[in-house]
């Protein structure tokens, strides 16, 4: 079969390797439609993941197809079954699951290879999150589930409610994701991007007010001046960079919430006011990943039209054209979602 290989740093080779054998509890899927994402693009620029992948590696964990075949023990599904499957399954025997906090689990046991032709998909993964399409959801719409399921249970940490103020940093896919939920709970969203085309689509998805973050010099006074001077009852980082943590801090107001939702690299700090931190009464959360009723509960938003996922898939290609797809989503451009399709280059 045709898979992509992670070799390091910007270094993603598409070649020749053996069609996964599956044991028993396993699935073998044939992929029909995998998506680009932005911890995609940070592990294609840093080279490595410090908790997913150990170079060389495939890669890529957003994709969905039809069962090829089923080892020993597999129930409730069969060949040409069409299915979506998460990227991990936490044990549901540790410390932590047993505290229902499975994104902390002592042993998450993570997928990754969604760019190639065939994946195989662990016990695990079957038994708790791996789930079958809707007719009507086409296999782009549903490869979609992981990210919204990440959004989803950021939603739920935010704890928004109806005319509350949110800041919303950064508008690539996640952020645009963000919009659209925090707007089905009522909230005022004031979204902060860079991108002239992701500006005009958080407007689409229902921003209250949209800024170009080149454009405003003082980003924390602009949300206070839109806040009657507090700042905003929750703001949502979803850029991944230090300064971006700084900076939703300095946005939020006394006794607000700042969700820090996009990982930085392995070894960075942050500088924050601990003063304000206490004084203001802040509260600090940065949820990660997702859990099996999110992704559960993600497959039922797309399949009802609650979220319109082919909104957040702006091109296709096909395998081998993903280390130029990479190179290209690196550069600042309008693009969102790459829908590859690894069968195309049979």
């Amino acid at each position: 079969m045709l898979a992509a290989v992670l070799y390091g740093k910007e270094d993603v080779r598409v070649e020749r390797r053996p069609t996964p054998y599956i044991g028993d509890g396993e699935v073998l899927v044939r992929i029909e439609t995998a998506l680009t994402c932005g911890t995609d693009m940070k592990v294609y620029r840093r080279g490595y993941h410090a908790r997913m992948i150990q170079v060389p590696s495939a890669f890529g964990h957003e994709f969905a197809g039809r069962i090829a075949a089923t080892g020993p023990g597999v129930d409730g599904f069969q060949v040409g079954m069409r299915v979506v499957a998460a990227n991990s399954a936490p044990c549901g025997r540790c410390f932590y699951c047993r505290r229902g906090a499975f994104t902390v689990c002592d042993d998450l046991l993570f997928l990754n290879g969604a760019y190639a032709q065939y994946i195989k998909i662990p016990a695990r993964i079957v038994k708790q999150n791996l789930l079958p399409i809707p007719d009507h959801v086409s296999f782009a719409e549903a490869a979609m589930v992981e990210p919204l399921a990440c959004v989803l249970r950021g939603i739920d940490e935010s704890r928004v409610v109806e005319g509350e103020n949110v800041a919303l940093l950064g508008l690539g896919p996640i952020g645009l994701l963000f919009v659209r939920l925090l707007k089905l709970r009522g909230a005022r969203v004031l979204a902060f991007g860079r991108r002239p085309a992701r500006l005009r689509l958080a407007e689409q998805l229902g921003a209250d007010a949209v800024f170009n973050v080149d454009l405003v010099g003082d980003i924390p006074g602009q949300v206070r001046g839109l806040t009657e001077g507090r700042g905003a009852d929750t703001v949502i980082e979803c850029v991944g960079h230090p300064s971006a943590w700084e900076l939703a801090v300095d946005c939020v107001r006394r006794g607000g919430l700042a969700i820090l939702f996009g990982g930085c690299a392995t070894g960075t700090t942050v500088r924050l006011d601990a003063e304000r931190l206490h004084y203001d009464q802040l509260t600090i959360k940065s949820p990660f990943h997702h859990t099996p009723h999110h992704i559960r509960e993600a497959l039922r938003l797309i399949a009802r039209r609650v979220i319109d996922a082919s909104r957040w898939i702006s091109h296709r290609a096909s395998l081998v054209d993903l280390p130029r797809v990479l190179a290209h989503l690196a550069q600042p451009n309008g693009m969102l979602k790459v829908a590859i399709h690894p069968q195309e280059n049979d």
